[in-house]
């Protein structure tokens, strides 16, 4: 078997499109400036291959970057935090059930189990001259049985 990146990513693209909080949703980090209202990029980080694998094939843990974009000169500033916050929620409420993108992934690694937490983190960036409050979310999953390990 090997790793179904596009249907995984495919799949956390459109879960984060569904809520219906975005006004875009881009399969990697964006080269041109986000529109005005909450927009959100995700691309993969990292993979590597972690301590749970089956009897004869190694498992392996997939790092997703999620990025939430609010132009700092959204109207009114005390709102752009707040709605940033919300979609951090609505996101993280799915990720904490049975998240497993239609059996694609086991789960998501909540608590760091192999390596980093799912976790966000609040910052601001540069991009194409334009400010913007970013909330940075690091989705950490859990595939299982992708390669075959030699015996």
């Amino acid at each position: 078997m090997s790793l179904p990146i596009t249907d995984i990513t495919d799949r956390v693209v459109s879960h984060a499109m569904g809520l219906g909080l975005f006004e875009t949703v881009n399969e990697a980090e964006p080269k041109n400036a986000p529109g005005n209202g909450l927009s959100c990029a995700v691309w993969a980080e990292r993979i590597g291959f972690i301590r749970s694998s089956g009897l004869a094939s190694g498992s392996a843990r997939l790092v997703f970057t999620l990025r939430i974009y609010s132009s700092i000169n959204s109207s009114p500033d005390e709102a752009i935090d707040p709605e940033m916050l919300n979609a951090v929620d609505q996101l993280f409420a799915t990720y904490s059930g049975d998240f497993t993108l239609g059996g694609l992934v086991r789960q998501v690694d909540l608590l760091g189990a192999h390596g980093v937490p799912l976790e966000a983190v609040a910052g601001y960036l540069l991009v194409e001259g334009g400010e913007y409050r970013v909330m940075t979310i690091v989705l950490p999953l859990i595939v299982n049985d992708l390669w075959e390990e030699a015996a």
